[in-house]
């Protein structure tokens, strides 16, 4: 699988599909190794889809004596696009950091964006936003990964989805397993988390943008998505009833990848 050395590190990713090609950056993990299945449906399909491992996630290495920062992690993704020979591509930031970095790479290299699609997403983290990182932070670090794991599933996924998948939700295979054993990267990546802070530059993204808001998120609500809407000149906001922090209704998966692929092939 192809590793490369980019921005001083070295970075694993993968390329799926043909078309215009879409960079995929999500939360505290990878969509590499498998996890591309759980991409919007018909993505791959319909584009050259870019995926790969954060900074000190699965094969890519980090340097913690680097601070980490949505902007380290943007110019890692600008990095990979010179290496791939791409002068400019869609970003997709699917719930979490992913879509901070998003933000920043528009920043960075406007021109290397040609559209930009945030959920789960944040300008720059208020108090309740601090405390619940922080919490989770405390947890795996005095507790271990499995309190760590319960709790931020706890809030990630409805009650009905958590009664009947408990058992693939946790465990050593479960959500957010990225990190178990992985102590460092969940603490460089909450510091980049909650750094970052982009809520008087959002005004000079220039790239079309599509920001999502989930009524039901506990983690990224939307009075924290709203404001990256409102500070992008000329965004697009789409509201998904009832969704959670990770989208779980069939209903709710089918509109949201269709109103990606919409909203890509009109741009």
């Amino acid at each position: 699988m192809p590793i490369a050395d980019l921005n001083h590190h070295s970075m694993y990713y993968e390329v799926h599909g043909q078309g215009l090609p879409v960079v995929c950056s999500g939360g505290w993990g990878t969509w590499c190794h498998g996890g591309e299945r759980h991409l919007p449906s018909g993505l791959i399909e319909h584009f050259q889809v870019i995926i790969f491992d954060h900074r000190g996630i699965g094969e890519s290495n980090d340097q913690p004596s680097v601070e980490a920062t949505t902007t380290l992690y943007a110019k890692d993704v600008l990095a990979l696009l010179d290496h791939l020979a791409i002068k400019q591509a869609h970003f997709i930031g699917i719930v979490g950091i992913g879509a901070c970095i998003g933000q920043e790479l528009a920043l960075l290299a406007p021109n290397r964006v040609r559209s930009l699609i945030n959920s789960g997403t944040w300008a720059r983290a208020d108090h309740h936003f601090r405390a619940k990182l922080t919490l989770w932070l405390d947890l795996h670090e005095r507790l271990g990964f499995e309190a760590f794991q319960k709790c931020v599933v706890l809030s990630a996924f409805d009650a009905e989805f958590f009664n009947r998948y408990q058992d693939k939700l946790l465990g050593p295979s479960g959500g957010w397993s990225d990190l178990r054993e992985n102590l460092i990267a969940q603490q460089r990546l909450t510091h980049a988390a909650l750094t970052h802070n982009s809520v008087e530059r959002l005004a000079n993204i220039t790239a079309p943008t599509l920001v999502f808001h989930a009524t039901h998120d506990e983690i990224t609500p939307p009075h924290l998505s709203t404001v990256v809407e409102k500070g992008i000149t000329g965004a697009k906001g789409e509201w998904l009833t009832g969704a959670g922090h990770v989208i779980t209704m069939r209903e709710q998966r089918e509109a949201f990848a269709t109103t990606i692929i919409n909203w890509l092939q009109q741009h």
